[in-house]
């Protein structure tokens, strides 16, 4: 059974995130990847604020690690960024490079959990094919 849970935007409609609970995808991918493929689209615009890390875990049913691991994730990819207590907003910056791989990566996730391929085991397979890219 799928949970949906409303990303609350200010002036706009709001984003459905649904995790499923008996998904192989672990609920932090299923979190992360929802929040990733929405900034990559553009239904996250850029400056966009998202719930605290607490009130989403809490909306979600998730455990606050759960929901903080995504957020960091999302961070370390630069489509987030923290502004401490003001919380945490779409990062800015981005490049038409990398919203362009951002959707090829959305689609190769969905690919990935449609065939049923775990996610560790997709994610080597990328870091092959980007070591195997490489000149030298």
């Amino acid at each position: 059974m799928r949970k949906p849970v409303r990303v609350r935007r200010e002036g706009r409609a709001d984003v459905l995130i649904e995790i499923d609970p008996g998904s192989a995808v672990p609920p932090y991918e299923q979190v992360r990847g929802q929040l990733a493929a929405m900034i990559g689209d553009g239904r996250l615009a850029v400056g966009t604020r998202l719930p605290p890390v607490r009130q989403f875990a809490a909306e979600l049913g998730l455990a606050v690690n759960t929901v903080a691991r995504a957020y960091r994730e999302l961070e370390a990819a630069g489509l987030l960024e923290t502004r401490g207590r003001h919380g945490t907003y779409v990062a800015p910056g981005r490049d038409d490079a990398v919203d362009r791989l951002q959707r090829a990566a959305s689609r190769y996730a969905d690919e990935a959990v449609r065939l049923g391929v775990p996610a560790e085991r997709a994610l080597a397979l990328v870091r092959a094919a980007l070591d195997a890219a490489r000149p030298g």
